[in-house]
């Protein structure tokens, strides 16, 4: 490491070089030490050649986006060594299929060659700290890579042991004890709280709350209007906004894992209006906020008994299995909503006397524009064109630049094919104009204890959603440095669903697709292509904080002083953010990835791990029993039996019992790698 560091601080850096392959990036490597006067001249020559022959015969690319091209001769009379980053990466072949992105070139006498093999292994073991990678990565100067280097040397030097590779289970392991779990995640988060303002200083954050915002709007809106339709606009569109910038806001500050969004889930949007309903059946319609607030007192109580108690211990019983099916049915939840919105239309355009086709045409192209461009600017990273800041810049902001651009094409075309925009009202009061507060008094008194019944089931569904999707945030594939907060986060929730019922606010909890998109849009990603050329996203680094999130509901909450403002914003484009997100969150799910096997070419399967070590026969299998638990819950979600509807939270539950059967059909090995909580790590080639 000594040999890297004297190096750089030499001036041997080279940082964002235009190279078409490895052999460019080695003559400026060589050229580069002979500028310095760390080579004669007359050695470049035999060295250029030297490098090129040996790198044709043994590549060097170890792997981790790195290559160590070496030669060492009595032809050169002096050890040295250059570092260079790749303006554009290169796919040169290496066995993690990680394209080639930093490269050490040494030479130096065959004297030097000892030394030259404890160089080669501390550069080995430094670029597969993701860490590193990520700081040399977006360094600007040679100082930074210093500083990257030093940050290293400080946690292989730091007294407490190394800390092993995180498990999903973490955080889920502490003792029973009243209030472990929350502690345990106090001690975990504290040390991070100021750092997690100080983090979110960056454009990744910019962008993110630029998307995030209108991610988040769009079903506060469109998930208000729909209740307000389903309870006489006892709680509507303003009430839903108002509840998300609050209980955005108070997470941000208060909870442990802030990358977690919260926000009206489709579950919790059918349980309300089963309520409603089961308040007109038993005649007390006119007091059903009333009743909604001691449901939801009831639901906090046992919510944040829960999170007390350490119940979110229970949720390492869940597995992969369980979270790519909830997972993938959020996602579905949200494409469905869209496609269903957007049929209306068309549905309406045939049955109107007089309508014409040109609005639903339009608002059509309008959704389908949005989640078009928006996932092409997304990928516009990988692309050749334009400058590096540029890409980013698209890549970052794609969804937010895609709605902004289809808004803009319907205001242009507004005298010609005029379509839906939103309504939300002119002034900042509720729906129905009702008081804010609720008197909770004037509900019937039995139905004060009564509450505990429908509380216990919202209570199950509040469990299930907001710790599944804490484990699918916390996942060790999105490189969450800085741990999990199972108890306390619940605890939180718990809290502001009693504060929501006092006002008759929608219940919010942790929103599986828009917390993934949060994460995702702070994430920074490397290209990975495999032996058959596929090629897949890993993620290296996430930028956690905190700021992200407070800036979001901030937002939110300032669109309630503008609200007339709103109504130029098409309600097709936010199905196209819909769609966006659904299929993006769709994209990186492990169990859409195996479903779509049934349709490919067996010859033509990608080299995965499961793949390899598991018969395509038991991979089959597996996946048809996560298709048909998933097909159970999207017909729970959509059938018009509301008492059976109800009972959704115990079906999710229910996935667990369904898992541990499937260790009588499968062997121990193979479940292993089906449902393993991330890749094996011997899937990630090390050079050591």
């Amino acid at each position: 490491m000594k040999t890297v560091h004297n190096a750089i601080s030499a001036g041997h850096c080279l940082l964002n070089l235009r190279a078409r392959n490895l052999d460019d990036a080695i003559e400026a490597a060589v050229q580069h030490l002979v500028q310095k006067g760390d080579m004669p001249a007359d050695e470049m020559p035999a060295a250029i050649n030297g490098l090129k022959e040996r790198e044709s015969e043994i590549p060097s690319a170890i792997g981790h986006a790195c290559a160590i091209p070496h030669y060492y001769s009595d032809q050169i009379s002096a050890p040295a060594l250059a570092f260079i980053r790749l303006q554009h990466p290169l796919n040169v072949g290496a066995l993690d299929g990680v394209a080639l992105r930093f490269v050490f070139v040494t030479v130096g006498p065959l004297d030097a060659v000892r030394d030259h093999l404890d160089a080669l292994s501390s550069i080995a073991r430094l670029m597969s700290d993701d860490e590193v990678h990520y700081e040399m990565g977006i360094a600007r100067t040679e100082s930074q890579i210093l500083e990257a280097l030093e940050h290293y040397q400080n946690r292989q030097s730091a007294p407490l042991p190394k800390q092993p590779k995180r498990s999903s289970t973490e955080g889920l392991d502490g003792h029973w004890a009243p209030g472990a779990g929350i502690a345990a995640d106090l001690r975990r988060r504290l040390p991070h709280y100021l750092d997690d303002f100080v983090s979110g200083f960056n454009s990744k954050t910019v962008a993110s709350v630029l998307f995030l915002f209108f991610a988040c709007l769009a079903p506060a809106i469109t998930f208000g209007g729909l209740l307000a339709d389903q309870t006489g606009q006892q709680i509507g569109a303003v009430e839903m906004l108002v509840a998300t910038a609050i209980c955005g806001t108070l997470y941000a500050i208060f909870a442990g894992q802030p990358l977690i969004i919260l926000g009206g889930i489709g579950p919790l949007f059918v349980f309300t209006i089963i309520l409603y309903q089961l308040c007109g059946d038993l005649k007390i319609q006119e007091h059903f906020l009333a009743v909604y607030g001691w449901i939801g007192i009831w639901t906090a109580g046992f919510t944040c008994l829960l999170g007390i108690s350490n119940a979110s211990n229970l949720m390492k019983y869940f597995t992969r299995f369980t979270d790519e099916i909830f997972s993938a049915l959020m996602s579905l939840i949200f494409i469905y909503t869209a496609v269903k919105e957007i049929y209306k239309h068309f549905a309406a355009s045939f049955t109107t006397v007089g309508a014409s086709h040109d609005e639903a045409f339009l608002s059509f192209i309008l959704a389908m524009g949005t989640m078009y461009i928006g996932l092409t600017l997304s990928r516009f990273r990988k692309s050749r064109f334009l400058m590096p800041w540029m890409r980013e810049f698209l890549a970052d902001f794609g969804p937010s630049l895609a709605l902004g651009a289809m808004a803009l094409a319907a205001f242009l075309l507004r005298n010609q094919v005029p379509v839906e925009s939103l309504t939300v009202g002119n002034g900042f009061g509720t729906t129905s104009g009702r008081p804010w507060f609720v008197d909770l008094t004037t509900a019937p008194k039995w139905t004060w204890l009564a509450a505990a019944g429908p509380a216990m089931l919202a209570t199950v569904l509040i469990f299930l959603s907001q710790n599944i999707t804490a484990r699918l945030v916390n996942s060790p594939d999105n490189k969450i440095r800085k741990g999990p907060s199972y108890h306390w986060d619940l605890l939180v929730v718990g809290l502001l669903v009693g504060l929501c019922s006092f006002f008759g606010f929608p219940w919010l909890v942790a929103a599986t697709v828009r917390s993934l998109a949060h994460v995702r849009a702070l994430a920074s990603v490397e290209e990975i292509t495999d032996g058959a050329g596929n090629t897949h996203d890993r993620i290296t680094h996430t930028e956690e904080n905190r700021v992200s999130g407070l800036l979001i509901h901030v937002m939110i909450g300032l669109t309630l002083f503008a609200l007339p403002l709103l109504s130029y914003i098409p309600k097709a484009t936010l199905y196209g953010v819909f769609l966006f997100m659904g299929v993006v969150s769709l994209g990186g799910n492990q169990f859409v990835e195996r479903l779509s096997l049934w349709l490919m070419d067996s010859n033509l399967y990608p080299s995965t791990h499961y793949i390899r070590r598991v018969p395509v026969g038991v991979v089959h299998k597996f996946t048809l029993v996560q298709f048909v638990c998933l097909g159970i819950l999207c017909y729970l979600n959509v059938v018009d039996n509301e008492q059976i509807r109800i009972l959704f939270p115990v079906f999710i539950a229910l996935l667990v019992p369904v898992r541990f059967a499937l260790n009588r059909i499968f062997t121990k090995q193979q479940l292993a790698y089906l449902d393993a909580d991330e890749e094996p790590e011997e899937e990630e080639a090390h050079w050591v």
